[in-house]
């Protein structure tokens, strides 16, 4: 295998670019990744006016939910390397351009096929530009401390985009019909594309060896099929047949990819890399956050949406101090890390993140003032920029500069399973304890009753169908059990997030504050050090 420090990325020997650029450099990498952000959320709002328009199945609705993330989170890995290759910054506007005309088919898709088709295109768009836009912004800035900052930012409009959805979708919904949510995105990603033609650096690995052809399918398979096989066994049940094939199916091309990538000599994945503690403990650190704070964003959705009856706009509204703490705080993991280390501030934005949802958690109630919440989404929000600004630096300084596309696309990656394993098994936790703990008052039909304990939500449909009496008794039960379930799952993802916290002070100790750029991937990364022969 060749050794990945051997060779260096056309960026290494450049000369850095003019401070100008290089935040104007940002500014467009960080719009990139707020519409990505937003599409990825916004879509949930619009299936109301679909289901009235355009009459889809069940089947249909779950595809076209779905297929954005099976596209995008299958070809990542395929589209970090190709970035590699081809150039991060040529790669980044291919998918900017794939992703307007992707948003405009959508928009104006006439049937739900060609609406599936749209959202396919979307996410392979989107899997182009994700890796790409965080290794543009790492090869822009070869300063250590302006290289934390800018890829905090980033990763904190990033953050913020996904509370921006539900805003946007609102606003949008409010006057025009259901493809406008989409059609937004043509004229933005247009400033995209002409703002990164004048301003973004490219770089690429100038001998990056033969493509693993066999290895891409392998990928994709393994990764669409975990992705499945987890949100359809969440959805389904896992004795659903489909999940099991999925399953095995994923967990068999998983294997084999591994095992073909210790071998080959240029792997699509350095495995190489997860022995590296700031690699590993990094990407680590971003799974269990993504894991826990996934469920929890849903979760609270649903609290402003069902429980307290508020509309999709104002909901998206209320949650939006958290994202907004995170896109502004980035500048304080920056200042932090010269004091505290780089292992501290991850464990303390796990910290900070593991309070505010035990606490948010305890506040769940239908009765509980607004402002009574505010105060722990700020720090909740402020806790996952500590986390993401400072692993998302580590792990994309901590790789070869040569394959940073490759690795910021295993982060992603990672993050992507993790979002689809925490609203599995912690969403499964919060529907369980909602049913447990429903006492439905007496004399419910059958059909009433079955509904009441499917979801919090069913229940409220369930209450408009029967006498006054019965409906009003009826929301108050749903209401006190699924606040007692939001409880209880908060605790359970306030007790992993401490862990993360204790795991992230040892696996990322002894990283240093300021990774050097760019010669320093031989200290970092000891194991792909030369070895001698």
């Amino acid at each position: 295998m060749t050794n990945p420090a051997s060779t260096h990325d056309t960026a290494a020997t450049a000369p850095a670019a003019p401070a100008r650029h290089r935040w104007a450099a940002l500014a467009v990498c960080c719009l990139a990744a707020m519409l990505l952000g937003i599409d990825n959320s916004v879509l949930n709002y619009a299936i109301p006016s679909l289901l009235r328009d355009m009459g889809p199945t069940g089947t249909e609705i779950l595809w076209i939910s779905d297929v954005y993330g099976f596209a995008m989170g299958g070809l990542l890995v395929v589209m970090g390397n190709l970035g590699d290759r081809l150039g991060r910054k040529r790669m980044m506007l291919l998918g900017a351009a794939a992703f307007g005309v992707a948003s405009l088919l959508t928009a104006y898709a006439p049937t739900p096929g060609a609406l599936i088709a749209g959202r396919a295109l979307l996410g392979v768009a989107g899997a182009a530009m994700v890796p790409s836009t965080l290794s543009v912004v790492r090869h822009a800035f070869t300063d250590p401390r302006e290289r934390t900052t800018a890829i905090g930012i980033s990763s904190g409009i990033g953050a913020a985009s996904f509370a921006l959805g539900p805003v946007v979708g609102g606003l949008l919904l409010d006057h025009f019909w259901w493809g406008s949510v989409f059609l937004i995105n043509v004229p933005l990603m247009a400033v995209v594309l002409v703002a990164g033609v004048l301003v973004l650096p490219e770089s690429r690995n100038p001998r990056p060896g033969r493509l693993d052809w066999i290895g891409v399918p392998l990928s994709v398979v393994g990764v669409v099929g975990a992705v499945y096989a987890i949100k359809e066994g969440f959805r389904d049940g896992a004795d659903h047949a489909p999940v099991w094939i999925a399953a095995a199916v994923g967990a068999a091309a998983l294997a084999l990819f591994a095992r073909r990538q210790v071998r080959v000599e240029e792997p699509l994945i350095d495995l190489r890399l997860f022995r590296n503690p700031a690699f590993s403990g990094a990407v680590g650190s971003n799974l269990v956050m993504i894991f826990a704070s996934s469920t929890l964003s849903l979760a609270f959705s649903l609290y402003f949406q069902v429980v307290r009856g508020w509309s999709p706009f104002t909901a998206g509204l209320a949650l939006l101090p958290g994202p907004l703490a995170a896109a502004f705080a980035a500048p304080l993991a920056t200042a932090l890390i010269p004091r505290l280390g780089r292992a501290r501030v991850v464990a303390l934005g796990l910290v900070l993140l593991s309070a505010s949802t035990a606490v948010l958690g305890s506040l769940s109630s239908p009765g509980m003032p607004y402002w009574g919440l505010l105060a722990p989404l700020v720090v909740n929000g402020a806790g996952i920029i500590l986390i993401v600004s400072v692993t998302n630096d580590t792990i994309l300084a901590s790789a070869p500069k040569e394959r940073t596309g490759a690795a910021a696309a295993v982060s992603e990656t990672a993050m992507e399973m993790g979002g689809s394993l925490g609203i599995a098994i912690l969403g499964s936790l919060l529907g369980a304890v909602y049913r447990d703990a429903l006492v439905l008052p007496p004399g419910l039909p059958a059909g009433t009753a079955d509904a009441a304990r499917e979801s919090v939500g069913g229940a409220f449909e369930a209450a408009a169908r029967v006498p006054a009496a019965d409906g009003i008794a009826l929301l108050t039960a749903a209401k006190d059990a699924f606040c007692h379930s939001v409880q209880i799952t908060a605790v359970v993802g306030a007790v992993l997030l401490a862990a993360g916290a204790v795991a992230a002070l040892y696996t990322l100790r002894g990283v240093p504050a300021e990774i050097p750029d760019p010669e320093a991937e031989k200290e970092v990364l000891p194991s792909a050090a030369p070895s001698g022969r």
